[in-house]
């Protein structure tokens, strides 16, 4: 009887390779776009999108690691893990940084990494890593698949496990000869993942309500995974009912317009004084998907650890980030869309009106950020980016790497529409252009800025050909001040006047655009921005604008010189308490 019943089961099956298979698996999840760089040790795979290539679109980028931010790109967007397809050795390698960033950023991302034969493993064979081992301090999950026929079932965890809990990356090792083995799997195998989201209990949600109702300086910090439209305004509408003020964790400007009443700013590197100040004020902290990471508390420092100040809950969808660091009055572990959906049914109006001119004083505070710091060189930055926001379209997604620079992106820029921003949270240089690719082929419709500087252009800027190859159309912008930008400040500022290791030596960058066959305009004066921005627009290809800044043009708030100088002035005054301690203590009596 057994034998019959496999016999049957064989019979429905359809002997298939593991690499159809595993295309099979990836349409059941609706993957319709793919991003790779391709190997031999997945040419079964290639081979299998050959035939689904009008439902699969297969990218081919240049560098693994622009393939893998592009993965990471699409997931943000879209919320759906995007998938990468890398070969072993070098090509994982390279995707590992990718991977890296959808791990701190909280993005679902499947990445498939071809492999050696299962015969020659552990021979060392050629580009032999264990991959498994490398990637699981990267990933949710890392595993390598021997058996074709369980497939589905690797596939379906895999989509499972990055879009479950706290968003992430998943990477699948797949050996060379498995892929073209020929095993009988039913083609309906395998289900559609979907993400199954923590929700709040009752008594969590009547807890929240009589905090905030209690508070007088409440201040929420919002970000994190696994956001939606729906999920904002829900939020939004309980704010504004509460009269609760929202604050973004870094680089997740675009969870909130930032022109709407209750946005009071970004605690970015940097974060403006005043809502640090404000920070330090409140009574209540929300921290609503967000981990309050390093570079969100600058270093732990806005929020004291373990225990805050002020009362603090922390709603995350991870329940292991809960009492990671801080050790919440109320901790809740729920997604952001279902306590959302719960904040929408929650009635925590008491005290709003005594809580409006808190609000509107952030606000106001808020508003007035904008206004523009004095920036050196012929180029006005702020004045650059104000422009851009005038002529772009509201839902405009910008994106960028690390550095300096995006200083003025973050300070300037008013984010309007959700996901409009992708931005590494883990401070990954070369991530722009690659995103940029994924966002205009993701997002056809919409308009796309990638600012870079020079030192993060040159990372992955040879994407600008997958770009043109598949004909997306995107705005470049190269910020070009000839060095490394901040490096140099924390070298300024710890080691002044002794430049070493962080100057650059640049291509003309709109003539490498052109040899790409993009538009390309170099900017040397703030007034010739307007028409080089206008000459772009009207290129059917997309192109480039090199502005050229000053390195005295260091950062938003300080110039070269004066970080210099103070710095200077700091190692003097060290000394002079060193060689002369009694002079020094008379001096403080």
């Amino acid at each position: 009887l057994m034998t019959a019943e496999v016999a049957a089961t064989d019979g429905a099956a359809t002997r298939r390779s593991g690499a159809e298979i595993l295309v099979d698996c990836l349409r059941r999840q609706d993957v319709d776009q793919v991003f790779c760089v391709p190997g031999e040790s997945y040419l079964a795979v290639l081979d299998a999108l050959h035939d689904v290539a009008d439902d699969v679109r297969l990218v081919v980028c240049r560098q693994e690691g622009g393939a893998a931010n592009m993965a990471d790109a699409y997931g943000k967007l879209t919320g759906r893990p995007g998938v990468s397809f890398v070969t072993r050795g070098p090509g994982a390698t390279n995707a590992s940084i990718g991977v890296h960033t959808a791990f701190q950023d909280s993005t679902p991302m499947v990445l498939f990494i071809g492999q050696v034969a299962r015969g020659f493993k552990d021979r060392e064979g050629f580009q032999e890593v264990d991959l498994v081992a490398m990637f699981r301090p990267l990933a949710k999950w890392a595993a390598e698949i021997d058996d074709p026929r369980r497939l589905p079932e690797y596939v379906h965890r895999a989509f499972q496990t990055a879009m479950t809990g706290r968003p992430g990356p998943v990477v699948l090792v797949l050996p060379e000869d498995m892929l073209s083995e020929q095993v009988a799997v039913p083609v309906d195998a395998g289900r559609r993942a979907d993400p199954v989201p923590a929700a709040p209990r009752p008594d969590q949600m009547e807890a929240f309500a009589a905090l905030v109702a209690e508070a007088k300086r409440p201040l929420m910090i919002l970000g994190g995974g696994g956001g939606t439209e729906k999920a904002r305004d829900d939020l939004l509408a309980f704010a504004d009912r509460a009269q609760v003020p929202i604050a973004a964790s870094l680089r997740c400007q675009d969870y909130v317009p930032n022109t709407h009443p209750l946005y009071v700013g970004h605690f970015t590197i940097g974060a403006e004084p005043q809502l640090v100040k404000r920070l330090a004020e409140a009574d209540l902290v929300v921290a609503f998907g967000t981990r309050l990471g390093e570079m969100t508390t600058a270093g732990y420092r806005l929020l004291t650890a373990p225990r805050t100040r002020q009362t603090l809950v922390h709603i995350h969808a991870d329940s292991e980030e809960l009492g990671r660091v801080y050790q919440a009055d109320l901790p809740i572990n729920a997604g952001l869309a279902p306590f959302a959906a719960a904040l929408a049914a929650l009635d925590a109006g008491a005290g709003a009106p005594m809580r409006r001119a808190w609000v509107q004083s952030l606000k106001a505070e808020h508003d007035a950020s904008y206004v523009p710091l004095p920036n050196a060189g012929a180029v006005d930055l702020p004045e650059v980016f104000r422009h851009l926001q005038e002529v772009l379209p509201d839902d405009t997604i910008v994106t960028n790497g690390a550095g300096n620079y995006t200083g003025w992106v973050h300070k300037y820029w008013r984010f309007s529409a959700f996901r409009s921003q992708l931005a590494p949270t883990s401070g990954a240089m070369g991530y722009g252009v690659p995103a940029a690719v994924a966002a205009k082929l993701t997002c056809p419709d919409r308009t796309v800025l990638s600012v870079n500087g020079d030192g993060c252009f040159l990372m992955n800027g040879q994407e600008m050909a997958t770009a043109v190859q598949y004909g997306a159309p995107i705005i470049y912008l190269v910020i070009n001040n000839g060095m490394y930008g901040t490096i140099r400040m924390h070298q300024e500022r710890e080691y002044p006047a002794r430049v070493f290791g962080t100057d650059l030596h640049n291509p003309d960058f709109a003539m490498l655009a052109r040899s790409y066959g993009l538009a390309g305009l170099r900017v040397e004066r703030t007034e010739d921005f307007a028409q080089a921005l206008d000459t772009i627009l009207q290129s059917p290809t997309g192109g480039l604008i090199e502005l050229i800044v000053p390195q005295e043009a260091l950062s938003i708030r300080s110039s070269l010189s004066a970080l210099r100088a103070a710095a200077l002035d700091r190692q003097a005054a060290q000394h002079n308490a060193i060689t002369h301690p009694a002079s020094n203590q008379g001096n403080r009596r």
